[in-house]
Parts: structure tokens; C-alpha cells; sequence
């Protein structure tokens, strides 16, 4: 038997999520979320009170105002280490709290 409407699984996932657009939004929010405490290191958790992806813009609360500042300074290195990790451009700005 052959087998003729074959895809692969990749073109079905990216088919799925074109049609799903609010779900593939929230995957990229949970992939910012982990690409966070990855690339800022695990100390970061501790600190982390809030995170939360709105209209490409990452929006943190922090506890400690040394981090904040720290984080503040070198927004645009993390909103780069971030964009890095999870593959495409999701944030454009960070918002620290």
C-alpha cells in the first residue's frame, strides 16, 4: 500500500500553529520563560518574582534592586541571549520591575 498524502511532522506543526496562533504564542512565552533562568543562571530564580511576555515585550519584577539595575544595564545583551535561545525574534524590549 502506498502511502500519498505524506508530510512531514515539521510542515504538520507548522500548519497546526499558524491556525493556533494564540497556542504557538504561549509556547514562545514558556520557551522565554526557560531561556531566562538559562541564560541568566539558576542565582536569578531567587530573585525572580514575575515573568510574563506581552506584545514582544518581557516584562520581569525583580526583588532585588542591585539585580534590577544589573539587569537594567545589559538589557539588550539578555534580550539578544533570549531571541538566541528560543530561535526567532519574540522580545523586543525588556520591562524590569
Amino acid at each position: 500500500m502506498k502511502k500519498r498524502n505524506t508530510q512531514a511532522i515539521g510542515e504538520i506543526l507548522r500548519d497546526f500553529f499558524e491556525d493556533n496562533t494564540e497556542l504557538y504564542e504561549k509556547i514562545l512565552e514558556i520557551r522565554v520563560k526557560r531561556a531566562w533562568y538559562e541564560t541568566l543562571g539558576s542565582g536569578i530564580r531567587n530573585y525572580t518574582h514575575s515573568i510574563f511576555v506581552k506584545d514582544r515585550v518581557l516584562h520581569v519584577s525583580l526583588t532585588s534592586a542591585v539585580l534590577r539595575n544589573e539587569v537594567l544595564l545589559n538589557s539588550e545583551q539578555i534580550i539578544k541571549r533570549i531571541n538566541d535561545y528560543t530561535g526567532i525574534k519574540v522580545i523586543e524590549k525588556l520591562v524590569v520591575r
